[in-house]
């Protein structure tokens, strides 16, 4: 793998299997009250891919593609909404401003005063706090970086998908790692067509987990990148996931039109239902919520998932 920096001012899986794999973890904040179901919708969202919570600011950052997710056009742009479902800015970081690049941005992951956004084949970098534009880091030869996150060590990790216009496959499937300090740089920690279109990301003290968008499976690598399969293959388009307060996961399918939930017993639930292309969610921990962007409808939907 070569960066090049760049600075600017099946739906039940075998409860033994995850119950090795999928650990314990902390709750949340209990003083946080919780409130009903809603929806962001008609607020001028474009084709939301991913919905992340800054934990400091307290806010939903969701990111909007805007057209066509393979188009270096400029016109991607990332909003902030609040815990309520109200808009605080809908165009908080905006590609249509001369003075950055942002075409289609997918995965956001907040670490420290930084956002990380997954855009085509690099990588955008936004302070926290200001939106402005601190730098980027591309990734030679990738042709669809979806979704990022970070590890409890602080590296962050990337998928590429592997596509290229028309949802054809380039063959650049891969996982990739970056340091985050002021060298950048780079491993590869898996890399093969046969990796079946890795979309979501989701990295912990779990493990590496990895969801796929060509083969339908949940994956969890190790640090050596050594593979192994939570959920095996279907047809169901995985697209996101993340790590609950409570030792499980949920992962999104556009298949199946759902957001599952799989706790640490390994038992699988469904939490959202009937809902078009859920993409690449996101969890606030805090209030125990799913996040879902709705990338054809151009909505959101904030869902609190039941106590335990």
């Amino acid at each position: 793998m070569s960066v090049q920096p760049r600075r600017a001012s099946a739906l039940r899986p075998l409860a033994l299997l995850l119950a090795a794999i999928v650990g314990a973890c902390g709750g949340g904040d209990a003083d946080v009250q919780t409130t009903a179901d809603i929806e962001v919708a008609d607020v001028g969202f474009a084709t939301p891919e991913s919905v992340a919570m800054d934990t400091v600011a307290d806010v939903y950052l969701v990111s909007n593609v805007n057209g066509d997710p393979f188009a270096k056009d400029n016109n991607g742009f990332i909003s902030r909404v609040t815990p309520d479902g109200q808009v605080e800015d809908l165009r908080w970081i905006d590609g249509a401003e001369a003075a950055f690049n942002l075409h289609a941005p997918k995965g956001i992951a907040v670490y420290g005063d930084s956002i990380y956004v997954a855009d085509i084949d690099c990588i955008r970098i936004f302070h926290r706090v200001t939106g402005e534009r601190a730098t980027e880091v591309c990734v030679d030869g990738a042709t669809f970086l979806n979704d990022v996150a970070f590890g409890p060590e602080g590296s962050l990790f990337v998928t590429d998908s592997g596509f290229r216009e028309g949802f054809e496959a380039s063959g650049t499937d891969a996982i990739f790692r970056l340091a985050v300090d002021e060298s950048r740089r780079g491993a590869t920690l898996s890399r093969s067509p046969d990796l079946g279109h890795p979309n979501g990301i989701a990295v912990g003290t779990r493990g590496i987990f990895v969801v796929t968008f060509g083969s339908g499976e949940v994956l969890r690598f190790t640090p050596s990148g050594d593979k192994t399969v939570v959920i095996p293959a279907s047809d169901r388009q995985l697209d996101g996931i993340v790590f609950d307060n409570a030792g499980g996961f949920l992962y999104s399918s556009w298949g199946d039109s759902t957001v599952y939930h799989v706790g640490a017993d390994g038992r699988t639930t469904a939490v959202v239902e009937g809902v078009d292309a859920p993409a690449d969610i996101g969890f606030d921990p805090r209030r125990n919520r799913i996040l879902v962007p709705l990338f054809n409808e151009n909505r959101v939907l904030i869902r609190e998932l039941p106590a335990g």
